[in-house]
């Protein structure tokens, strides 16, 4: 049975190809959604670009014909932008959109043939909806389903005499049901379930391998659980190209990854530089509210980076800060918001994207894009810590990206459960 589904302005800003996903149902856009995509479209952040394209999807069907009759999709649905005029209520009459939505949908629960359905990423607009008795639901194109999230990593048992060849540094062959390349494994000898080793399954070969060793040059920062030596081992591998690390607050996945940029950039010289940026989602007062030029605007949001520099980098300083030490490493440190990543082309360089839990899937695409030849990505965060009110812990990017690259050779994924920061802060963690 054929649906209506009236889309609000925040499914838009979330995935401008939002318009085509109904399949051959009737989707309707209130002339109050067109209102505020308008007011975005001249912003340069992600929102601003999605509006844009919104804007220029909606003109090209628009040239096949009338928008306010509806305009027949390559899918066989129906699109109608719907204004005062094609609703005795006039939508909108007291200035709100989702007013005007909750209008336009009983309009049409009362007067179509076909069920009408309200979609928001707004969980007031829905609460809203109910309570005028119109069906709601959430956006969920892009939602993965957090009980089933990959985690990187599983058991695995292995012979005496296998376990001695992974001890030495040797390499095993898998024979076993079909696993994700790259995935870390806890191998128990059969003959003693006390002896554990870990390893990782190697994507070309298809042979148990060993991990890396971590470098001395590294000073204190060593694995202090399985999970952090499969993050570590991710991190120093090149030939893993994406790594994606999940783990909630005090897991040490910034300070690995910064730990492992700075190893590869400066001691190994893998990389021509080590980029790393955060979006600058605010829990006050946004960026421009705040005293100073843009490095001093950024310091707030960047302030966990240099956090993580000035324990990484004290042995090397002499009381200076640590943003006088980024400069005399002469550009080989970044430090950028992710305001400035678009249209860029980023080659050889160890990039990390933390907190990425706030960008949704659209910006984890166009950030993963510009990566050019010899660069390695870094997506942290927590899925449930997030603060970007258009994505959730199943429809955010770090989510799509762990599960799309799920069975991809280059592509890494590890969950850090345990917290290393102290035992207040994981225990803090646990239970607030």
């Amino acid at each position: 049975m054929k649906k209506t589904f009236i889309l609000d302005t925040n499914v838009l800003l979330h995935d401008p190809n939002a318009l085509f996903r109904f399949e051959d149902n009737t989707v309707v856009l209130p002339i109050g959604v067109i209102r505020e995509i308008d007011q975005f479209k001249r912003d340069m952040s992600e929102l601003g670009r999605c509006a844009r394209q919104v804007s220029r999807s909606l003109d090209e069907l628009r040239s096949r014909g009338k928008l306010s009759d509806g305009v027949r999709l390559g899918n066989g649905g129906l699109l109608k932008v719907v204004g005062p005029a094609g609703a005795p209520l006039e939508p909108g009459r007291n200035g709100s959109v989702d007013r005007e939505i909750i209008e336009l949908a009983m309009h049409f629960q009362r007067t179509g043939p076909e069920p009408c359905i309200v979609v928001s990423k707004d969980i007031n607009l829905r609460i809203l909806a109910d309570a005028h008795g119109i069906e709601a639901q959430d956006y969920e194109s892009d939602r993965v389903d957090i009980s089933e999230l990959y985690l990187g990593y599983s058991e695995l048992e292995l012979s005496p005499e296998q376990m001695a060849q992974i001890a030495a540094g040797g390499m095993v062959p898998y024979v076993g049901e079909p696993r994700p390349p790259n995935e870390y494994l806890l191998l128990r000898d059969t003959a003693d379930a006390q002896h554990t080793l870990l390893g990782r399954l190697d994507p070309e070969a298809r042979h148990i391998i060993p991990l890396l060793p971590v470098p001395r040059e590294l000073g204190a920062v060593r694995p202090r659980n399985k999970e952090q030596w499969f993050a570590m081992d991710a991190l120093l591998d090149e030939r893993i190209r994406l790594v994606t690390i999940i783990g909630k607050a005090g897991t040490g996945k910034t300070l690995l990854a910064v730990a492992a940029g700075l190893y590869m950039t400066l001691e190994r010289k893998m990389y021509r530089k080590l980029l790393v940026s955060r979006p600058t989602l605010p829990m006050g007062k946004d960026i421009g509210y705040l005293p100073g030029g843009v490095e001093e605007k950024l310091d707030p949001w960047m302030q966990p980076i240099f956090d993580a520099l000035d324990l990484l980098m004290s042995e090397r300083k002499d009381g200076t800060s640590t943003r006088q030490l980024l400069e005399q490493y002469g550009g080989h440190i970044a430090i950028e918001p992710l305001t400035f990543i678009r249209g860029r082309s980023i080659h050889h360089q160890f990039m990390i994207v933390d907190e990425a839990q706030n960008l949704t899937p659209l910006e984890v695409k166009t950030i993963i894009t510009r990566v050019g030849h010899g660069t390695k990505i870094v997506l942290t965060g927590d899925i449930y810590q997030i603060d970007n009110p258009y994505v959730d812990s199943t429809s955010n990017g770090l989510s799509k990206a762990v599960n799309r690259f799920r069975s991809c050779g280059l592509a890494a994924h590890i969950n850090l459960r345990k917290g290393v920061r102290s035992e207040l802060a994981e225990l803090a963690a646990n239970l607030l």
